[in-house]
């Protein structure tokens, strides 16, 4: 067992030299979505991409001045000699619309002020892109092939401060951070897991030892990832974090069990003993746990259903390996008692069979989650929020706050007029008037396509842009049946979108109109349903395992009922916190049931163990099984408080969740289920040699 253990690890460690990584966030927000694949099609059709929005903002002055555009005239140079940069929307246009010739920023330097205002006046797109008081512009680099970071380290001139917004920042922002949350965090969350272990089971080494199936199970499921060619992405990159603090449970009840036999010197006789006790329970916890993500699978989110199933794999192998690995490394080592008492898990037990004496606690703590979870619930909400994942003051929400603040949204949709090419310019009348409804609709600050400014191109240049002989700044805008437009929103509400997308739908015109606002608001009810069906088919897969392992209804009834009150007291926390439903949050609902039913298997299974040897064997199982799911509970708890370091708002929030989550799911599993049995389960001391003479 070691050898093949020590075999299927090298290999994994050999195939990671190949592992891919896919850096293209948009892949995973837009597959899935039918907004989204209208969007990729768009931008395939016309060889764009979302564009970066550069706000320049001056400190003093004025962009009417000669000198200041003169600036940004360098500056949008700078841009344009990025590779892959395709056009730059700027008010300073690059060619004079009057003669034709190119515009050098030392023309504009040395042009007169009224020369300056022609010019400006004479590009279409100035109103839009410049300030009323003509101290702030935006830039809209199209740019689907350059990296954003060579466009945000361009210098701005002296007195001025630029602020970078769109999609491609998001991604490029959200693939940074989470590079830094996987090399700075994994050690930390690992490092904590293994202190609260110790101070549970008193034993650095076993702490340790019980963390080797889920580490070696992460390492199996990158290797086979990349032995089977597919490239890690931003979502299953968070894999390993999961499947190590998921994970470690199975592996933490073996050890402890094990270090509970060291006055037995047979090593075999050990595993063979702490088998009988945990290994069915092992077996049908992750399983469990693998439901638990499983159910992501059934969901319409493809990023969500990534996680899911990977992390289910990973599962899988951390339990076999927990199985069958586990025993056969820790039979070669010598374990003691400990000298010392844990710091936790004799206290934690104690005051466990304080309260399971009397039912009293069990129906308080329970009719208060039902309390709490009935008076949050009502307030759930879809947070619709794009940037839910940043924090508060982060420059990127704060470049989209000063974008909208300045111009309106900060991401344009993307849209499609229909138009016949071989039909003449006198189309362009019928879609100026669809473009002015357009404009009419609430949060539509405007709508550019080449009929927003045909009324200022000769008929001869109408002609070549039509034909696309003529180079515009917003890049390639017509097809061969349609014209590309950009609609750039003002302050808006969801109410607001459904009515773009309903006039869309009722004019023909308009054949599509889609973008990240759009996209979100998809996503959104995709998440409610998630959250649903992930409750579901979690609940609905460990209702069979536990019907199938147990063959009894009390036993299961018995078990659902403490993760039932987990995840309505969740659902609750996730409310009343403010939290609410984003692209994660609505998802963990079904992850904690599969995780949390863990406490539940083992401490039925500790209680069926202790059952034969009469009175008092809830105290008993306590004692075996209560040490480990504290330590598990309060070791995902404490091993994910390490997200708070992580400089993304969600991954906190996963923190907060999963302490609520597991604490609750723990202390309910320990209490509420022996309020089920008869009275003589939970006798102790005395009480137990009174009740066998009674008996007797």
């Amino acid at each position: 067992m070691l050898a093949l253990t020590g075999l299927l690890t090298i290999a994994s460690v050999v195939s990671l030299f190949w592992l891919q990584i896919n850096a293209d966030v948009a892949s995973f927000i837009y597959e899935g979505s039918d907004a989204g694949q209208e969007l990729l099609e768009l931008q395939e059709k016309y060889e764009s991409g979302d564009p970066v929005n550069a706000v320049i903002v001056l400190e003093d002055g004025s962009f009417t001045d000669p000198a200041t555009l003169a600036d940004l005239a360098r500056l949008t140079e700078e841009y344009a000699a990025i590779d892959g940069v395709n056009a730059i929307v700027s008010i300073v246009p690059a060619t004079n619309p009057m003669t034709g010739q190119e515009i050098t920023p030392d023309q504009i330097e040395s042009a007169p002020a009224m020369a300056i205002e022609q010019v400006l006046a004479a590009n279409p797109m100035a109103e839009l892109i410049l300030s009323p008081d003509t101290d702030a512009t935006m830039m809209m680099i199209d740019a689907p092939d350059a990296e954003v970071d060579e466009i945000t380290a361009v210098e701005v001139p002296d007195g001025a401060k630029v602020y970078y917004s769109g999609n491609p920042v998001v991604f490029a922002s959200v693939l940074d951070q989470i590079s830094w949350f996987l090399l700075v965090l994994p050690p930390v969350i690992v490092g904590l897991l293994v202190g609260v272990f110790y101070l549970t089971i008193g034993d650095r080494r076993l702490a340790i030892m019980s963390l080797i199936p889920a580490f070696l199970g992460a390492l199996w499921t990158f290797g086979l990832l990349s032995a089977a060619g597919r490239a890690i992405d931003v979502v299953t990159i968070i894999v390993p974090i999961f499947v190590i603090v998921m994970g470690s449970a199975d592996g933490l009840h073996f050890v402890t069990h094990f270090q509970s036999e060291a006055d037995n010197p047979d090593p075999v006789a050990r595993v063979a003993s702490a088998l009988r006790h945990v290994g069915v329970p092992m077996i049908l916890t992750t399983i469990s746990t693998a439901a638990g993500f499983l159910s992501l699978v059934f969901t319409d989110v493809r990023p969500i259903q990534q996680l899911g199933a990977f992390t289910a794999i990973g599962i899988t192998f951390a339990g076999i390996i927990s199985f069958f690995s586990l025993p056969a490394i820790i039979s070669h080592l010598t374990i003691t008692k400990p000298k010392r008492p844990p710091v936790i898990g004799p206290h934690a037990v104690a005051l466990l069979k304080k309260g399971v004496r009397s039912r009293v606690p069990a129906v308080v703590l329970s009719v208060g989650l039902i309390a709490f979870a009935s008076w949050g619930i009502p307030q759930l909400e879809v947070d619709s929020d794009q940037l839910f994942f940043f924090k508060d003051g982060d420059p990127v929400r704060v470049a989209f706050e000063v974008t909208e603040d300045l111009f309106g949204g900060a991401s344009p949709l993307m849209g499609e007029f229909a138009f016949d090419p071989d039909g003449g310019p006198e189309q362009l009348a019928r879609i100026a008037e669809v473009t002015d409804e357009m404009e009419a609709l609430s949060g539509v600050r405007s709508v550019v396509s080449v009929a927003s400014f045909a009324e200022a191109l000769t008929p001869d240049q109408v002609q070549a842009v039509l034909a696309g002989d003529f180079e515009i700044p917003m890049g390639s805008m017509v097809s061969d049946d349609g014209l590309r437009f950009t609609l750039l929103p003002g302050s808006f509400t969801t109410s607001d979108l459904e009515a773009w997308v309903e006039y869309v739908e009722a004019t023909p015109e308009v054949r599509t109109l889609t973008g990240l606002p759009i996209i979100w608001d998809e996503i959104a009810r995709l998440v409610l349903d998630a959250q649903r069906v992930s409750i579901l088919v979690a609940f609905g897969l460990v209702t069979v395992m536990l019907l199938v392992a147990y063959r009894r209804i009390r036993e299961t009834l018995a078990s659902l009922v403490p993760i039932g009150l987990t995840v309505a007291t969740l659902l609750g926390f996730i409310a009343v916190s403010g939290i609410q439903l984003n692209l994660l949050t609505a998802v963990v609902s079904g992850i904690v049931i599969g995780v949390g039913i863990d406490y539940a298997i083992h401490f039925v299974a500790a209680i069926d163990y202790a059952r034969p040897e009469g009175p008092g064997y809830v105290m008993r199982a306590l004692d075996a099984a209560g040490p480990p799911i504290v330590a598990n509970a309060l070791g995902i708890a404490v091993g994910l408080t390490g997200l708070w370091l992580s400089p993304l708002a969600i991954h906190p929030q996963v923190s907060q969740i999963m302490w609520v989550s597991m604490l609750t799911a723990g202390a309910t599993a320990l209490l509420v289920i022996p309020a089920f049995l008869p009275r003589d389960a939970v006798a102790d001391g005395a009480e137990v040699g009174d009740l066998v003479s009674a008996g007797g």
